[in-house]
């Protein structure tokens, strides 16, 4: 089993830009694919961005490709989002998550859960 903590959301202006972070603890970390999600209120959650166990094979959403940045770092056992460009629209909490079996976009494909971090876009 493995623990994931996001860190790195705020409150910042359109165009702004953010760094989050995914700690993750307990088993290898390099054993997981690993994705990004978010929901806004009143919204389903949306997929972000997802990367190999390896950094090879990476996806995004079609809403933020060219304004974010998928990495991990598996020697520090953490994953980051990259967020350039951001937009209100990108206002909503950034969830990360670990997969076990497969490198996906849909959250029904990752076995792990952080708690979340809000990412609050002002126009």
């Amino acid at each position: 089993q493995v623990q994931l903590v996001e860190s790195g959301g705020g409150l910042v202006q359109a165009g702004g830009s953010l760094r989050l972070s995914c700690a993750a603890s307990g088993r290898t970390f390099s054993r997981y694919a690993m994705g990004w999600f978010r929901q806004a209120p009143g919204k389903e959650r949306e997929f972000v961005a997802a990367i190999g166990w390896n950094g090879v094979g990476i996806y995004y959403g079609d809403s933020v490709k060219g304004r974010f940045t998928i990495s991990r770092d598996n020697a520090k056992n953490t994953g980051y989002l990259q967020m350039n460009s951001l937009k209100p629209e990108d206002t909503a909490v950034y969830y990360c998550a670990a997969s076990e079996s497969r490198l996906g976009t849909l959250g029904y494909m990752y076995d792990y859960w952080g708690q979340g971090t809000q990412v609050t876009v002002s126009s």
